[in-house]
């Protein structure tokens, strides 16, 4: 018998034998995926926007005119933290896509306060990851863990890849990450990375399929294993005074917090989740049926509910972004001259040394 159904056949006969008071369903789920839903579109909006944006360039002014939407740079992670590093220099604000700045430090702050809840709540990537592996459960009865001595390593790759960025970007002083991000390459850095999209290679191609069918049968395979972000993210959260907790003498061992979670992590043996892995996500909170048993808080305060966790990620990202705009800090200064230069030859322009 597997380890999973004998500690789901122990959890069945701890619920016969424990009496509790089983806990009330709530709508965590129902206003997380709504929340993941509405985010999607977002980004999906400003990627048309932005296409269209390129096309007014590349077309020399034939297609129609389409503002550029500063929101398409919290797709550009390492300008973000680029630019972060710089203003925490020199105090400044950048005047290229200083909008990925502002985003970036959003998702940190609510990494800090509410664990890793980006990926889980806002991150499209997160969101059609999770979708792939639900379908893929659907379709085939089941996905397929990596065994732990496998699982460790691999989970270890984001953390290599986010260093090797990390370093890079710590190397760099002042004066250089100005100059980088204010030279052609750095200016239409976000235009680059619509090409990659659009004119893949056969490499990248299969690169991304191969991801793509993985992640149908091991749960959210790019976000465990490879995504630098969702590292950085996870180290921020270490330190976030929030945490999954277990009321332990009202805890019936039925193990559905642990079959539930999605990063896999032994919720049920736990009296608090400290995990780097843990994305905030309350499906283990959710799925619980005894009441007082797991909940979401800041130390030994009462839990947090669900309107409370959605409307703290709303005031810091609506806050900053806000800020952002109010003050004149949220658009790139790019002149449209320098666009109608740069955006045709884009591909041609080469990462400065």
């Amino acid at each position: 018998m597997r380890a999973g159904c004998r500690t789901r056949y122990r959890g069945d006969m701890a619920t016969a034998k424990k009496s509790f008071t089983r806990r009330a369903p709530d709508q965590a789920q129902f206003v997380r995926r709504t929340v993941q839903a509405a985010f999607l579109l977002l980004n999906l909006w400003i990627g048309a926007r932005f296409y269209f944006f390129v096309r007014f360039y590349e077309t020399g002014g034939q297609s129609a005119w389409v503002p550029r939407p500063p929101g398409v740079e919290g797709w550009l992670p390492i300008a973000g933290l680029m630019n972060l590093k710089y203003f925490a220099l020199t105090g400044l604000i950048p005047e290229i896509h200083p909008a990925g700045m502002f985003l970036l430090a959003a998702f940190l702050l609510v990494s800090f306060l509410l664990r890793k809840a980006f990926c889980s709540w806002l991150c499209p990537v997160g969101t059609i990851s999770e979708w792939l592996w639900q379908g893929g459960r659907e379709l085939f009865g089941r996905t397929f863990d990596a065994p732990r001595w496998l699982d460790i390593p691999l989970r270890g790759l984001k953390y290599l890849l986010f260093g090797f960025f990390a370093y890079a970007v710590a190397t760099i002083p002042a004066e250089g990450l100005k100059a980088f991000i204010e030279s052609p390459y750095g200016l239409v850095a976000d235009v680059k990375m619509l090409n990659f999209f659009r004119q893949m290679g056969t490499t990248a191609a299969i690169v991304v399929f191969a991801l793509v069918a993985g992640s149908v049968f091991v749960k959210n395979l790019w976000c465990r294993y490879l995504c630098p972000y969702g590292a950085l993210l996870g180290l921020v959260s270490l330190v976030s005074p929030t945490r999954i907790r277990r009321q332990a003498d009202a805890c019936i061992d039925c193990a559905k917090c642990a079959n539930a979670c999605p990063s896999l992590l032994p919720v049920d043996r736990l009296i608090t989740v400290k995990s780097a892995e843990c994305t905030g996500c309350l499906e283990c909170v959710t799925i619980c049926p005894a009441q007082g048993a797991l909940r979401v808080s800041v130390g030994r305060s009462p839990a947090i509910p669900t309107w409370a966790f959605v409307a703290t990620m709303a005031v810091i990202l609506f806050g900053l972004v806000g800020y952002a705009q109010l003050s004149g800090h949220w658009a790139s200064d790019i002149p449209h001259e320098v666009y109608r230069q740069l955006v045709p030859a884009a591909n041609a322009l080469a990462h400065p040394q």
